[in-house]
């Protein structure tokens, strides 16, 4: 059996509406102006400590104030994590037809676990993955490889995929040997052709047949 291991945001889902809100929330209790959603899915992709790094960077606040930017963050982002975030449209769909065709699903994200699990489960996803990771698990960010390693082990032995859509996923897939199938249509920060993706897609329901070519 094929394993498929994903990454979440950006890829399976477009959290980037309730992650901009929560951090304006931050934003608008320290005085500073609100930010824009597109600069906010920029900072998305490299884990809580780059995005708050960048939005600290961006207002000019301190690095001594980052633990404080990082508890208040965490929860307000905590407590609405699935108010605007949903599913790319296809996804779900495509999801079905790798089961179908014999994959095992996974995710490796840069998300914390804890907020990993509580946004799959509102999306009603949790079920589907037979393994999932988030960056504070104990296996490094992406793009270290070991995470993305470790899901692959959980989901047993035979040929996987990498899906992502950032230059962390790239990085982790390469490391990791595996071929990556990069989501045009997420948070990517690059063009697709810097990134060197085996395949690409938009459209969701052309995946599995990239996954078929790429796997056999």
């Amino acid at each position: 059996m094929s394993a498929v291991v994903f990454d979440l945001d950006g890829t399976l889902v477009d959290s980037a509406p309730d992650v901009h809100a929560a951090l304006n929330r931050v934003l608008e209790k320290r005085g500073h102006p609100p930010f824009s959603l597109e600069r906010v899915r920029g900072f998305i992709g490299n884990g809580v400590t780059l995005l708050l790094h960048r939005s600290m960077e961006a207002v000019g606040a301190p690095e001594a104030e980052f633990d404080g930017w990082r508890d208040d963050y965490l929860g307000q982002y905590g407590e609405a994590v699935c108010e605007l975030t949903r599913p790319y449209p296809g996804m779900v769909e495509a999801l079905d037809r790798l089961v179908r065709d014999g994959c095992r699903l996974g995710i490796c994200t840069n998300k914390p676990q804890q907020l990993t699990d509580g946004l799959l489960a509102a999306l009603g996803l949790a079920d589907r993955f037979g393994a999932v990771l988030g960056g504070d698990a104990g296996f490094g960010l992406k793009p270290a490889p070991q995470g993305l390693a470790e899901v692959v082990r959980r989901l047993g032995e035979g040929p996987a995929v990498m899906v992502g859509d950032s230059l962390a996923d790239a990085g982790a897939a390469r490391a990791a040997g595996l071929p990556l199938i990069l989501h045009a249509g997420g948070y990517r920060d690059r063009e697709v052709a810097e990134m060197g993706p085996d395949a690409a897609f938009e459209d969701w329901a052309t995946l599995p047949g990239l996954v078929r070519d790429l796997l056999g």
